[in-house]
Protein backbone atom coordinates (compact mmCIF):
# COMPACT_ATOMS: atom_id res chain seq x y z
CA UNK A 1 0.00 0.00 0.00
CA UNK A 2 0.93 3.58 -0.54
CA UNK A 3 2.13 5.54 2.20
CA UNK A 4 0.19 8.44 3.11
CA UNK A 5 1.55 11.98 2.89
CA UNK A 6 -1.23 13.66 4.75
CA UNK A 7 -2.67 11.06 6.99
CA UNK A 8 -1.22 12.99 10.47
CA UNK A 9 -1.47 16.22 12.48
CA UNK A 10 1.81 17.18 11.88
CA UNK A 11 2.00 16.31 8.17
CA UNK A 12 -1.43 17.74 8.07
CA UNK A 13 -0.21 20.98 9.48
CA UNK A 14 2.57 20.83 7.40
CA UNK A 15 0.24 21.08 3.58
CA UNK A 16 -2.01 23.71 5.69
CA UNK A 17 1.04 25.78 5.98
CA UNK A 18 2.29 25.33 2.69
CA UNK A 19 -1.26 26.32 1.06
CA UNK A 20 -1.30 29.18 2.84
CA UNK A 21 1.98 30.44 1.68
CA UNK A 22 0.77 30.23 -1.46
CA UNK A 23 -0.70 33.37 -1.72
CA UNK A 24 -3.79 33.74 -2.90
CA UNK A 25 -5.88 36.92 -2.28
CA UNK A 26 -8.76 37.26 -4.92
CA UNK A 27 -8.10 38.82 -7.84
CA UNK A 28 -4.20 39.14 -8.05
CA UNK A 29 -2.18 36.83 -9.84
CA UNK A 30 -1.63 34.67 -6.45
CA UNK A 31 -5.17 33.69 -7.14
CA UNK A 32 -4.59 32.74 -11.21
CA UNK A 33 -1.74 30.69 -9.74
CA UNK A 34 -2.92 29.12 -6.92
CA UNK A 35 -4.48 26.38 -8.37
CA UNK A 36 -1.57 25.41 -10.47
CA UNK A 37 0.49 24.62 -7.83
CA UNK A 38 -2.12 22.73 -6.79
CA UNK A 39 -2.95 20.55 -9.75
CA UNK A 40 1.34 19.49 -8.97
CA UNK A 41 1.18 18.99 -5.79
CA UNK A 42 -2.03 16.53 -6.79
CA UNK A 43 -0.13 15.11 -9.80
CA UNK A 44 2.18 13.59 -7.25
CA UNK A 45 -0.50 11.57 -5.44
CA UNK A 46 0.01 7.61 -7.31
CA UNK A 47 -3.75 7.57 -7.65
CA UNK A 48 -3.57 10.63 -10.28
CA UNK A 49 -0.47 9.49 -11.61
CA UNK A 50 -2.73 6.49 -12.74
CA UNK A 51 -5.86 8.33 -13.26
CA UNK A 52 -4.68 12.01 -15.02
CA UNK A 53 -7.82 12.66 -16.41
CA UNK A 54 -9.32 13.04 -13.20
CA UNK A 55 -7.65 15.76 -12.12
CA UNK A 56 -8.53 18.52 -14.15
CA UNK A 57 -7.58 22.25 -14.13
CA UNK A 58 -10.85 24.33 -15.44
CA UNK A 59 -10.92 27.90 -16.90
CA UNK A 60 -12.99 30.60 -15.12
CA UNK A 61 -12.84 34.27 -16.01
CA UNK A 62 -10.36 36.76 -15.42
CA UNK A 63 -7.37 34.42 -16.09
CA UNK A 64 -8.40 32.55 -13.16
CA UNK A 65 -9.28 28.44 -12.85
CA UNK A 66 -11.11 26.00 -10.77
CA UNK A 67 -9.93 22.34 -10.18
CA UNK A 68 -11.55 18.99 -9.61
CA UNK A 69 -9.85 15.65 -8.33
CA UNK A 70 -12.43 12.91 -8.70
CA UNK A 71 -11.77 9.52 -7.04
CA UNK A 72 -13.58 7.32 -8.60
CA UNK A 73 -14.48 3.61 -7.23
CA UNK A 74 -15.41 1.41 -10.27
CA UNK A 75 -18.39 -0.13 -9.17
CA UNK A 76 -19.76 2.48 -7.46
CA UNK A 77 -21.59 6.05 -8.59
CA UNK A 78 -22.66 7.74 -4.98
CA UNK A 79 -20.59 10.87 -5.05
CA UNK A 80 -19.79 13.14 -2.01
CA UNK A 81 -18.87 16.63 -3.34
CA UNK A 82 -16.08 17.84 -1.12
CA UNK A 83 -16.13 22.03 -2.05
CA UNK A 84 -13.81 24.83 -0.79
CA UNK A 85 -12.23 28.17 -2.16
CA UNK A 86 -8.92 29.04 -2.39
CA UNK A 87 -8.84 32.89 -2.31
CA UNK A 88 -8.23 35.00 0.39
CA UNK A 89 -9.09 38.74 1.85
CA UNK A 90 -6.43 41.01 1.57
CA UNK A 91 -3.39 41.20 4.53
CA UNK A 92 -3.26 45.21 4.25
CA UNK A 93 -4.37 44.94 8.04
CA UNK A 94 -1.24 43.53 8.70
CA UNK A 95 0.95 46.67 8.44
CA UNK A 96 4.16 46.10 8.60
CA UNK A 97 3.86 42.30 9.25
CA UNK A 98 2.10 42.07 6.05
CA UNK A 99 5.33 40.03 4.27
CA UNK A 100 4.06 37.09 7.02
CA UNK A 101 0.72 36.94 6.89
CA UNK A 102 1.04 34.05 5.03
CA UNK A 103 4.12 32.30 6.81
CA UNK A 104 2.26 31.10 9.79
CA UNK A 105 5.01 30.13 11.96
CA UNK A 106 6.80 33.13 11.52
CA UNK A 107 3.64 35.50 12.52
CA UNK A 108 2.63 33.35 15.00
CA UNK A 109 6.40 34.22 16.98
CA UNK A 110 5.54 37.91 15.22
CA UNK A 111 2.95 38.27 17.14
CA UNK A 112 4.81 37.05 20.85
CA UNK A 113 6.63 40.36 20.46
CA UNK A 114 3.89 42.54 19.92
CA UNK A 115 1.48 40.72 22.43
CA UNK A 116 0.84 44.14 24.35
CA UNK A 117 -0.64 45.26 21.18
CA UNK A 118 -3.27 42.29 21.03
CA UNK A 119 -6.73 41.99 22.95
CA UNK A 120 -6.61 39.84 25.63
CA UNK A 121 -8.35 37.16 24.15
CA UNK A 122 -6.32 36.77 21.41
CA UNK A 123 -3.44 37.26 23.98
CA UNK A 124 -4.61 34.16 25.56
CA UNK A 125 -4.98 32.01 22.44
CA UNK A 126 -1.15 32.76 21.55
CA UNK A 127 -0.44 32.37 24.74
CA UNK A 128 -1.85 28.75 25.27
CA UNK A 129 0.14 27.56 21.78
CA UNK A 130 -3.52 25.70 20.68
CA UNK A 131 -3.79 28.35 18.17
CA UNK A 132 -1.77 28.86 14.01
CA UNK A 133 -2.38 32.33 12.76
CA UNK A 134 -2.46 33.32 9.03
CA UNK A 135 -4.15 34.74 6.33
CA UNK A 136 -6.34 31.85 5.36
CA UNK A 137 -5.49 30.03 8.15
CA UNK A 138 -9.28 29.57 9.31
CA UNK A 139 -11.11 30.85 5.83
CA UNK A 140 -10.41 28.75 4.09
CA UNK A 141 -7.52 26.70 3.07
CA UNK A 142 -8.13 23.90 5.92
CA UNK A 143 -11.11 23.02 4.58
CA UNK A 144 -8.78 22.19 1.38
CA UNK A 145 -6.31 20.52 3.16
CA UNK A 146 -8.53 18.13 5.18
CA UNK A 147 -10.02 17.10 1.44
CA UNK A 148 -7.06 16.27 0.36
CA UNK A 149 -5.96 14.47 2.76
CA UNK A 150 -9.14 12.59 2.37
CA UNK A 151 -9.09 11.94 -0.79
CA UNK A 152 -5.80 10.66 -0.86
CA UNK A 153 -6.60 8.06 1.97
CA UNK A 154 -9.97 7.23 -0.06
CA UNK A 155 -7.55 6.70 -2.92
CA UNK A 156 -5.38 4.22 -1.17
CA UNK A 157 -7.79 2.39 1.18
CA UNK A 158 -10.24 2.01 -1.98
CA UNK A 159 -12.90 3.52 0.06
CA UNK A 160 -16.62 1.74 -1.93
CA UNK A 161 -17.55 5.58 -2.31
CA UNK A 162 -17.06 8.74 -5.36
CA UNK A 163 -14.93 11.54 -3.77
CA UNK A 164 -15.38 14.92 -6.22
CA UNK A 165 -12.66 17.40 -4.81
CA UNK A 166 -13.34 21.11 -6.16
CA UNK A 167 -12.00 24.04 -4.98
CA UNK A 168 -12.99 27.36 -6.59
CA UNK A 169 -11.72 30.60 -6.86
CA UNK A 170 -13.10 34.29 -5.99
CA UNK A 171 -15.51 32.91 -2.70
CA UNK A 172 -14.67 36.22 -1.24
CA UNK A 173 -15.89 38.73 -4.18
CA UNK A 174 -18.56 37.23 -6.30
CA UNK A 175 -18.13 33.48 -6.56
CA UNK A 176 -17.13 33.45 -9.67
CA UNK A 177 -15.30 30.01 -9.70
CA UNK A 178 -18.88 28.42 -8.46
CA UNK A 179 -20.79 29.26 -10.51
CA UNK A 180 -18.64 28.30 -13.22
CA UNK A 181 -17.75 25.12 -11.71
CA UNK A 182 -21.76 24.37 -11.62
CA UNK A 183 -22.11 23.47 -15.78
CA UNK A 184 -18.64 21.17 -14.92
CA UNK A 185 -20.40 19.44 -11.91
CA UNK A 186 -23.56 18.63 -14.31
CA UNK A 187 -21.01 17.73 -17.19
CA UNK A 188 -18.78 15.46 -14.68
CA UNK A 189 -22.01 13.65 -13.51
CA UNK A 190 -22.77 12.81 -16.93
CA UNK A 191 -19.05 12.08 -18.13
CA UNK A 192 -18.97 9.65 -15.04
CA UNK A 193 -22.13 8.40 -14.04
CA UNK A 194 -22.32 9.54 -10.95
CA UNK A 195 -25.34 10.23 -8.41
CA UNK A 196 -24.31 13.10 -6.38
CA UNK A 197 -25.63 11.93 -2.73
CA UNK A 198 -23.60 15.37 -0.62
CA UNK A 199 -22.52 18.57 -0.95
CA UNK A 200 -19.78 18.38 1.49
CA UNK A 201 -18.29 21.76 1.97
CA UNK A 202 -15.37 22.68 4.90
CA UNK A 203 -16.01 26.37 5.44
CA UNK A 204 -14.68 27.24 9.31
CA UNK A 205 -16.77 27.35 12.33
CA UNK A 206 -17.91 30.91 12.15
CA UNK A 207 -19.19 32.21 15.77
CA UNK A 208 -22.52 33.50 16.36
CA UNK A 209 -21.82 36.38 18.52
CA UNK A 210 -18.22 38.17 19.60
CA UNK A 211 -16.03 35.67 21.64
CA UNK A 212 -18.43 32.53 21.29
CA UNK A 213 -16.44 28.88 21.91
CA UNK A 214 -18.58 26.76 20.33
CA UNK A 215 -18.57 24.23 17.88
CA UNK A 216 -20.97 23.95 14.69
CA UNK A 217 -22.40 22.54 11.92
CA UNK A 218 -24.24 23.51 9.23
CA UNK A 219 -27.63 22.40 7.45
CA UNK A 220 -27.80 25.05 5.18
CA UNK A 221 -26.51 28.29 4.22
CA UNK A 222 -27.85 31.96 4.55
CA UNK A 223 -28.50 34.07 1.76
CA UNK A 224 -28.22 37.38 0.20
CA UNK A 225 -28.96 39.52 -2.15
CA UNK A 226 -28.45 43.53 -2.65
CA UNK A 227 -31.25 45.84 -3.39
CA UNK A 228 -29.87 48.86 -5.27
CA UNK A 229 -30.91 52.44 -6.25
CA UNK A 230 -30.23 55.27 -8.73
CA UNK A 231 -31.67 58.71 -7.86
CA UNK A 232 -32.51 61.14 -10.54
CA UNK A 233 -33.25 64.70 -9.35
CA UNK A 234 -33.18 67.95 -11.33
CA UNK A 235 -29.93 70.01 -11.48
CA UNK A 236 -30.45 73.53 -10.35
CA UNK A 237 -27.71 76.70 -9.18
CA UNK A 238 -26.92 76.70 -5.91
CA UNK A 239 -28.02 80.00 -5.13
CA UNK A 240 -31.82 78.77 -6.69
CA UNK A 241 -32.12 75.64 -4.43
CA UNK A 242 -36.01 75.02 -5.13
CA UNK A 243 -36.35 75.33 -8.91
CA UNK A 244 -34.44 71.81 -8.61
CA UNK A 245 -34.49 68.78 -6.14
CA UNK A 246 -30.90 67.26 -4.97
CA UNK A 247 -30.01 63.40 -5.66
CA UNK A 248 -28.88 63.52 -1.82
CA UNK A 249 -32.00 64.64 -0.62
CA UNK A 250 -34.39 61.50 -2.69
CA UNK A 251 -31.83 59.28 -1.45
CA UNK A 252 -31.88 60.13 2.22
CA UNK A 253 -35.89 58.90 2.22
CA UNK A 254 -35.11 55.71 0.79
CA UNK A 255 -32.15 54.66 3.25
CA UNK A 256 -33.51 56.00 5.47
CA UNK A 257 -36.55 53.62 5.26
CA UNK A 258 -34.22 50.77 4.12
CA UNK A 259 -31.52 50.94 7.08
CA UNK A 260 -32.30 48.19 9.95
CA UNK A 261 -35.78 47.58 8.90
CA UNK A 262 -36.94 43.85 9.98
CA UNK A 263 -39.42 44.05 7.15
CA UNK A 264 -36.88 42.22 5.29
CA UNK A 265 -36.01 40.16 8.43
CA UNK A 266 -36.82 36.23 7.73
CA UNK A 267 -36.76 33.58 11.25
CA UNK A 268 -36.52 30.11 10.27
CA UNK A 269 -35.94 27.42 13.07
CA UNK A 270 -35.30 30.21 15.28
CA UNK A 271 -32.64 31.70 13.68
CA UNK A 272 -32.98 35.16 12.54
CA UNK A 273 -31.70 37.08 9.35
CA UNK A 274 -29.42 40.18 10.26
CA UNK A 275 -31.03 43.57 9.87
CA UNK A 276 -30.43 45.36 6.32
CA UNK A 277 -27.99 47.90 5.92
CA UNK A 278 -25.98 50.16 3.76
CA UNK A 279 -23.08 48.96 1.62
CA UNK A 280 -22.66 52.51 -0.27
CA UNK A 281 -24.27 56.02 -0.84
CA UNK A 282 -22.57 58.25 -3.10
CA UNK A 283 -22.91 61.04 -5.15
CA UNK A 284 -22.23 60.40 -9.21
CA UNK A 285 -20.80 63.55 -10.28
CA UNK A 286 -16.60 63.12 -10.50
CA UNK A 287 -15.81 66.87 -9.30
CA UNK A 288 -17.06 69.88 -7.16
CA UNK A 289 -19.17 72.59 -8.63
CA UNK A 290 -22.03 74.99 -7.55
CA UNK A 291 -24.61 72.86 -9.73
CA UNK A 292 -26.55 70.59 -7.54
CA UNK A 293 -26.22 66.89 -7.06
CA UNK A 294 -28.71 65.28 -9.32
CA UNK A 295 -27.42 61.41 -9.63
CA UNK A 296 -26.81 59.22 -7.07
CA UNK A 297 -26.61 55.67 -6.60
CA UNK A 298 -26.83 53.47 -3.21
CA UNK A 299 -26.35 49.77 -2.17
CA UNK A 300 -28.15 47.64 0.72
CA UNK A 301 -26.92 44.73 1.86
CA UNK A 302 -29.98 42.18 2.47
CA UNK A 303 -29.90 38.57 3.86
CA UNK A 304 -32.40 35.54 2.83
CA UNK A 305 -33.77 32.24 4.15
CA UNK A 306 -36.93 31.79 2.55
CA UNK A 307 -37.78 34.37 -0.09
CA UNK A 308 -36.60 34.83 -3.49
CA UNK A 309 -35.47 37.50 -5.44
CA UNK A 310 -39.04 38.46 -6.56
CA UNK A 311 -40.03 38.68 -2.92
CA UNK A 312 -37.39 40.98 -1.87
CA UNK A 313 -37.88 43.26 -4.97
CA UNK A 314 -41.62 43.60 -4.57
CA UNK A 315 -40.98 44.17 -1.01
CA UNK A 316 -38.40 47.11 -1.79
CA UNK A 317 -40.51 48.51 -4.40
CA UNK A 318 -43.34 48.99 -1.96
CA UNK A 319 -40.59 50.49 0.43
CA UNK A 320 -39.25 52.93 -2.31
CA UNK A 321 -42.76 53.90 -3.37
CA UNK A 322 -43.35 54.76 0.27
CA UNK A 323 -39.83 57.02 0.19
CA UNK A 324 -41.16 58.33 -2.70
CA UNK A 325 -44.55 59.55 -1.35
CA UNK A 326 -42.42 60.99 1.87
CA UNK A 327 -40.14 62.91 -0.32
CA UNK A 328 -43.01 64.43 -2.45
CA UNK A 329 -45.03 65.60 0.27
CA UNK A 330 -42.45 67.18 2.87
CA UNK A 331 -41.06 68.61 -1.08
CA UNK A 332 -44.50 70.02 -1.49
CA UNK A 333 -44.75 71.68 1.63
CA UNK A 334 -41.63 73.42 1.27
CA UNK A 335 -42.22 74.35 -2.13
CA UNK A 336 -45.80 75.85 -0.42
CA UNK A 337 -44.27 77.79 2.31
CA UNK A 338 -41.23 79.06 -0.03
CA UNK A 339 -44.58 80.06 -2.93
CA UNK A 340 -42.24 77.98 -5.59
CA UNK A 341 -43.98 75.63 -7.83
CA UNK A 342 -42.45 72.05 -7.68
CA UNK A 343 -40.46 70.65 -10.64
CA UNK A 344 -42.33 67.45 -10.62
CA UNK A 345 -43.14 64.05 -8.07
CA UNK A 346 -40.61 61.59 -7.59
CA UNK A 347 -41.73 58.06 -9.12
CA UNK A 348 -40.75 54.80 -8.71
CA UNK A 349 -39.31 52.83 -11.71
CA UNK A 350 -37.76 48.96 -11.69
CA UNK A 351 -34.84 48.82 -13.95
CA UNK A 352 -36.58 46.89 -16.29
CA UNK A 353 -39.17 49.78 -17.00
CA UNK A 354 -36.26 51.94 -17.42
CA UNK A 355 -34.74 49.64 -19.67
CA UNK A 356 -37.67 48.99 -21.99
CA UNK A 357 -38.34 52.91 -22.74
CA UNK A 358 -35.57 53.59 -23.47
CA UNK A 359 -35.32 50.77 -25.88
CA UNK A 360 -38.44 52.63 -27.54
CA UNK A 361 -36.89 55.51 -27.43
CA UNK A 362 -33.23 54.68 -28.61
CA UNK A 363 -33.03 51.60 -30.09
CA UNK A 364 -32.15 48.19 -29.12
CA UNK A 365 -28.63 48.25 -30.95
CA UNK A 366 -27.63 51.60 -28.90
CA UNK A 367 -28.17 49.52 -25.32
CA UNK A 368 -26.08 47.13 -26.66
CA UNK A 369 -23.40 49.05 -27.55
CA UNK A 370 -23.09 50.99 -24.44
CA UNK A 371 -23.71 47.82 -22.57
CA UNK A 372 -20.54 46.49 -24.41
CA UNK A 373 -18.57 49.91 -23.82
CA UNK A 374 -19.25 49.46 -20.40
CA UNK A 375 -18.62 45.95 -19.89
CA UNK A 376 -15.54 46.72 -21.42
CA UNK A 377 -13.91 48.28 -18.66
CA UNK A 378 -12.38 45.77 -16.08
CA UNK A 379 -11.09 48.29 -13.65
CA UNK A 380 -14.90 48.60 -13.01
CA UNK A 381 -16.59 45.63 -11.17
CA UNK A 382 -20.26 44.40 -11.42
CA UNK A 383 -21.52 46.64 -8.98
CA UNK A 384 -20.19 49.66 -10.49
CA UNK A 385 -21.39 48.88 -13.95
CA UNK A 386 -24.39 47.89 -13.08
CA UNK A 387 -25.15 51.90 -11.92
CA UNK A 388 -23.42 53.02 -14.92
CA UNK A 389 -25.66 51.18 -17.38
CA UNK A 390 -28.76 52.73 -15.64
CA UNK A 391 -27.06 55.95 -15.25
CA UNK A 392 -26.32 56.56 -19.28
CA UNK A 393 -30.13 55.38 -19.90
CA UNK A 394 -31.53 58.14 -17.75
CA UNK A 395 -29.36 60.42 -18.86
CA UNK A 396 -30.51 59.97 -22.25
CA UNK A 397 -34.55 59.99 -20.75
CA UNK A 398 -34.20 62.52 -18.41
CA UNK A 399 -37.98 63.34 -18.77
CA UNK A 400 -38.36 60.20 -16.26
CA UNK A 401 -36.80 62.20 -13.69
CA UNK A 402 -37.16 63.02 -10.73
CA UNK A 403 -37.26 59.42 -10.17
CA UNK A 404 -35.84 56.28 -7.74
CA UNK A 405 -34.70 53.44 -10.62
CA UNK A 406 -34.66 50.44 -8.67
CA UNK A 407 -32.72 47.31 -9.59
CA UNK A 408 -30.66 44.44 -8.18
CA UNK A 409 -26.63 44.63 -8.24
CA UNK A 410 -24.27 41.00 -7.83
CA UNK A 411 -23.85 39.30 -6.25
CA UNK A 412 -26.85 37.13 -5.45
CA UNK A 413 -26.49 34.06 -2.93
CA UNK A 414 -29.63 31.85 -2.72
CA UNK A 415 -30.49 30.78 0.69
CA UNK A 416 -30.47 27.04 0.72
CA UNK A 417 -31.19 24.53 3.85
CA UNK A 418 -31.13 21.05 3.42
CA UNK A 419 -32.78 20.66 7.58
CA UNK A 420 -35.18 17.50 7.05
CA UNK A 421 -33.46 15.40 5.16
CA UNK A 422 -33.22 12.42 5.75
CA UNK A 423 -29.08 12.11 4.77
CA UNK A 424 -28.43 15.04 6.66
CA UNK A 425 -30.06 14.39 9.73
CA UNK A 426 -28.17 11.02 10.29
CA UNK A 427 -25.31 12.73 9.46
CA UNK A 428 -25.76 15.55 11.80
CA UNK A 429 -26.63 12.95 14.72
CA UNK A 430 -23.57 10.67 13.98
CA UNK A 431 -21.48 13.44 13.53
CA UNK A 432 -22.39 14.58 16.76
CA UNK A 433 -21.94 11.56 18.58
CA UNK A 434 -18.39 11.14 17.24
CA UNK A 435 -17.38 14.02 18.66
CA UNK A 436 -18.58 13.77 22.36
CA UNK A 437 -17.49 10.63 22.68
CA UNK A 438 -14.22 11.11 21.01
CA UNK A 439 -13.29 14.26 21.88
CA UNK A 440 -15.73 15.56 24.38
CA UNK A 441 -16.82 18.14 22.16
CA UNK A 442 -20.28 19.46 21.96
CA UNK A 443 -21.46 20.25 18.79
CA UNK A 444 -24.48 22.60 18.12
CA UNK A 445 -26.46 22.48 14.49
CA UNK A 446 -26.89 26.05 13.17
CA UNK A 447 -29.53 25.80 10.24
CA UNK A 448 -28.25 28.57 8.04
CA UNK A 449 -24.08 28.84 7.82
CA UNK A 450 -23.88 32.77 8.75
CA UNK A 451 -21.14 33.50 6.55
CA UNK A 452 -22.14 33.31 3.11
CA UNK A 453 -20.47 30.32 0.96
CA UNK A 454 -20.74 28.86 -2.41
CA UNK A 455 -23.04 26.07 -1.24
CA UNK A 456 -25.30 28.84 -2.34
CA UNK A 457 -25.61 27.08 -6.04
CA UNK A 458 -25.32 23.45 -5.28
CA UNK A 459 -29.19 22.69 -4.52
CA UNK A 460 -31.73 25.70 -5.89
CA UNK A 461 -34.90 25.02 -6.21
CA UNK A 462 -38.12 27.26 -6.79
CA UNK A 463 -41.30 26.22 -8.72
CA UNK A 464 -42.31 29.50 -8.78
CA UNK A 465 -39.48 30.95 -11.28
CA UNK A 466 -38.66 33.84 -8.24
CA UNK A 467 -35.51 34.75 -10.16
CA UNK A 468 -36.92 36.37 -13.00
CA UNK A 469 -37.02 39.56 -10.59
CA UNK A 470 -33.22 38.86 -10.70
CA UNK A 471 -32.68 38.47 -14.28
CA UNK A 472 -34.96 41.46 -15.37
CA UNK A 473 -33.62 43.95 -13.47
CA UNK A 474 -29.78 43.49 -12.92
CA UNK A 475 -28.43 45.31 -15.90
CA UNK A 476 -25.30 43.15 -16.27
CA UNK A 477 -27.08 40.13 -16.50
CA UNK A 478 -26.47 38.22 -19.41
CA UNK A 479 -23.04 39.56 -20.00
CA UNK A 480 -20.36 39.87 -17.33
CA UNK A 481 -23.04 38.58 -14.53
CA UNK A 482 -25.46 34.95 -14.61
CA UNK A 483 -26.63 32.45 -12.66
CA UNK A 484 -26.82 28.86 -14.15
CA UNK A 485 -30.58 28.74 -12.67
CA UNK A 486 -31.31 25.64 -14.53
CA UNK A 487 -28.06 23.74 -13.92
CA UNK A 488 -27.81 24.75 -10.04
CA UNK A 489 -31.38 23.01 -10.02
CA UNK A 490 -29.92 19.34 -11.46
CA UNK A 491 -27.64 19.03 -8.61
CA UNK A 492 -30.31 17.98 -6.89
CA UNK A 493 -28.55 16.50 -3.88
CA UNK A 494 -28.46 17.73 0.15
CA UNK A 495 -25.78 20.25 1.28
CA UNK A 496 -23.78 19.65 5.06
CA UNK A 497 -20.79 21.89 6.10
CA UNK A 498 -18.07 20.46 8.32
CA UNK A 499 -14.81 22.73 9.02
CA UNK A 500 -12.51 23.67 11.48
CA UNK A 501 -12.85 26.23 14.59
CA UNK A 502 -11.13 29.37 14.04
CA UNK A 503 -11.36 32.97 15.24
CA UNK A 504 -11.37 36.23 13.60
CA UNK A 505 -12.01 35.93 9.99
CA UNK A 506 -10.99 38.53 8.03
CA UNK A 507 -9.03 40.32 10.49
CA UNK A 508 -5.13 40.54 11.76
CA UNK A 509 -5.58 38.21 14.07
CA UNK A 510 -6.91 35.33 12.28
CA UNK A 511 -6.36 31.69 13.70
CA UNK A 512 -7.34 28.28 13.52
CA UNK A 513 -7.64 25.59 16.31
CA UNK A 514 -4.52 23.41 15.64
CA UNK A 515 -6.34 20.06 17.70
CA UNK A 516 -9.43 20.65 16.21
CA UNK A 517 -8.21 21.34 12.58
CA UNK A 518 -5.92 18.57 12.65
CA UNK A 519 -6.91 15.82 14.67
CA UNK A 520 -11.19 16.18 15.85
CA UNK A 521 -12.92 17.38 12.45
CA UNK A 522 -10.64 15.47 9.86
CA UNK A 523 -11.32 12.49 12.20
CA UNK A 524 -15.21 13.34 11.85
CA UNK A 525 -15.58 13.96 8.33
CA UNK A 526 -13.96 10.57 7.35
CA UNK A 527 -16.18 8.97 9.63
CA UNK A 528 -19.29 10.76 8.20
CA UNK A 529 -18.27 9.90 4.64
CA UNK A 530 -17.60 6.63 6.17
CA UNK A 531 -20.96 6.08 7.27
CA UNK A 532 -22.59 7.66 3.95
CA UNK A 533 -20.61 5.61 1.60
CA UNK A 534 -22.88 2.40 3.67
CA UNK A 535 -26.29 3.89 3.25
Amino acid sequence: MDKMRWNTPESLKSLLSELVSWKSISLTEGERQFPINLYKKLSDLQYFKDSSDQLKLHNSNKGRKFLTALYKHPEVKDTICLISHFDTVNTEEYGELETLSTKTEELTRAFYERLSELSIEVQNDLKSGEYLFGRGTMDMKMGLAMHMSIIEKASIEKWPINLLLLTVPDEEVNSDGMRDAVSTLVNLKEEYDLNYKLFLNGEPVFTQEPGDPKYYTYSGTIGKIMPAALFYGKETHAGEPLSGITSPYISSFLTRKMEWNDEFQETDFDETTPLPVTLQQKDLRLEYSTQTPFRSNALYNVFLMKRNASEVFNLFEKIAQQAADECNLEYENMCNKHHVNPIGKVKVLQYRELHNYASEKLGQNYIMELKKEINAHNEWDDREKSFRIADHLMIECQELAPAIIILFAPPYYPAINSTGNELVEQCIKYSSELAINQFNLPVKRIHYFNGICDLSYVNYSDSSNGWTAFEQNTPVWGDCYTLPFDLMGKLNAPVLNIGPFGKDAHKLTERLHMRNAFEEVPFIVEEVIRMVSKM
